[in-house]
C-alpha cells in the first residue's frame, strides 16, 4: 500500500472515531443533560392509546424535552416506550431525558387529594366530588347505581348508600372523569375497614352487614359526641327489640331527597308516603341513610346496654336520655320548649 493510501485511510480513520466521539459526548449530553437550568414543574396528561409521537410532541410542546424523534428512538432503545403509563404526571423541565422516562414508564402519577367526612349521603358525596373536577355529579350518580359493582361487592341494594367509607383518598386522576374508580376505591376501603376491625374472624351475610350499615347511618345522623354513640345504638336496640317505631327525624329527612329544604313539618313526619318515615312505618328503614364512619359502625356493632327508650338533644350537641315517655317529655319541655 503506498504512502498516499495509508494516509488517506488514516485520515479517513481519524474522521470517524472522531465523528463517533463526537456522536457519543451528543447522545450522552442529550440523555443526561436538562432542557433548562434550573427547571420548572411542568403538568402532562397522557391519554389512553396516546402514540409515542403524540407523547414525544406533547413533551415538546410543553418543553420538557427538545429533539421529540430523538427522545422516541431513547424510549424504543430502552425498550420503555410500550410502557408509558396513561394519567397525570408532574415532571420538571430541569430533569435528564432518562429521568423523564423513569418517571412515564413507573407511573408516578399526581395523587389528588378528596376528603369524604363522615355522615354524607350519596349525592352530598356526588356534590363534593363533582366540585374536585375529577368527576361528575351525574357519574358518580351513576356509579353508585350500578347493579354489576354493587354485585362485585355483594351489597343487596339498588345504591351503595352507606358504603362510601368517610376518608381522606389519595388518587389519580380518572380517565375522562370516571367515577368508577373512585367509588370503588371508596367501597374496597369500607371491606378493608370491615375485615380489619369489625368482623376479623370473618365477614358475616350481606342482609346481616346491611342492617348494622343502615343502624350505624342512624348513629351518625343522630350525634357527633363521640361517647354518646354507643348509648344512642343502645337506644335504637332497646325500641326494635320492643316493636317501637324509631321515631327518627333524619330518616325522613333523608326520604325526602337531595331538594329537601331544611324545614321538617308536621306532615312530613306523618306521610305514609315516604318509605324512610319511621314515624310511620316499624322496624329499620329500608337502607342507610348516610355514610357512617368506623366509630358508629362499631357503636351498632356493640350497643350500650341500657333501659333507656327516648333522647332529646339539649341544644349543645349533647342528649338528655331517657327511660319512660313521661321524663322524655320532660326534657323535652326544659332543652326543646324553653
Amino acid at each position: 500500500m503506498t504512502s498516499w493510501w495509508k494516509k488517506v485511510l488514516t485520515s479517513f480513520l481519524s474522521a470517524a472515531v472522531l465523528f463517533f466521539l463526537l456522536g457519543t459526548l451528543f447522545v450522552l449530553q442529550y440523555i443526561h443533560l436538562p432542557v433548562h437550568t434550573p427547571g420548572r414543574n411542568i403538568h402532562i396528561h397522557i391519554s389512553p392509546g396516546q402514540s409515542l409521537s403524540q407523547i414525544t410532541a406533547s413533551l415538546k410542546q410543553k418543553e420538557v424535552i427538545s429533539r421529540p424523534r430523538l427522545f422516541a428512538l431513547l424510549a424504543q432503545f430502552l425498550s420503555v416506550s410500550t410502557n408509558i403509563q396513561a394519567g397525570e404526571f408532574e415532571l420538571d423541565t430541569g430533569w435528564s431525558r432518562l429521568e423523564i422516562l423513569h418517571a412515564l414508564a413507573n407511573g408516578q402519577q399526581i395523587l389528588h387529594s378528596i376528603s369524604v367526612p363522615e355522615g354524607l349521603s350519596w349525592w352530598q358525596t356526588a356534590r363534593r366530588l363533582d366540585q374536585t373536577a375529577l368527576t361528575t355529579f351525574d357519574k358518580v350518580q351513576a356509579a353508585v347505581h350500578d347493579k354489576k359493582l354493587l354485585a362485585v361487592f355483594n351489597i343487596p341494594a339498588d345504591t351503595a348508600e352507606g358504603y362510601l367509607f368517610p376518608e381522606t383518598y389519595h388518587l389519580p386522576r380518572p380517565v375522562d372523569q370516571q367515577a368508577e374508580p373512585i367509588i370503588r376505591f371508596m367501597l374496597h376501603e369500607f371491606y378493608t375497614k370491615a375485615e380489619k376491625i369489625l368482623w376479623p374472624q370473618g365477614l358475616p351475610a350481606p342482609e346481616e352487614i346491611h342492617d348494622l350499615v343502615i343502624l350505624a347511618s342512624l348513629v351518625e345522623k343522630e350525634t357527633g359526641e363521640a361517647d354518646e354513640r354507643r348509648t344512642v345504638a343502645g337506644v335504637f336496640a332497646n325500641r326494635l327489640q320492643r316493636g317501637m317505631r324509631l321515631q327518627c327525624d333524619p330518616t325522613v329527612i333523608y326520604g325526602l331527597g337531595p331538594d329537601f329544604d331544611g324545614n321538617l313539618t308536621k306532615a312530613h313526619l306523618r306521610d305514609v308516603d315516604n318509605p324512610y318515615n319511621t314515624y310511620i312505618h316499624p322496624g329499620l328503614p329500608p337502607g342507610p341513610i348516610c355514610s357512617p364512619g368506623l366509630a358508629s359502625l362499631l357503636a351498632a356493632l356493640n350497643p350500650e346496654k341500657h333501659n333507656f327508650l327516648y333522647f332529646v338533644s339539649k341544644g349543645d350537641g349533647s342528649h338528655h336520655f331517657s327511660r319512660t315517655l313521661s321524663e322524655h317529655n320532660r326534657a323535652v319541655r326544659r332543652y326543646q320548649l324553653r
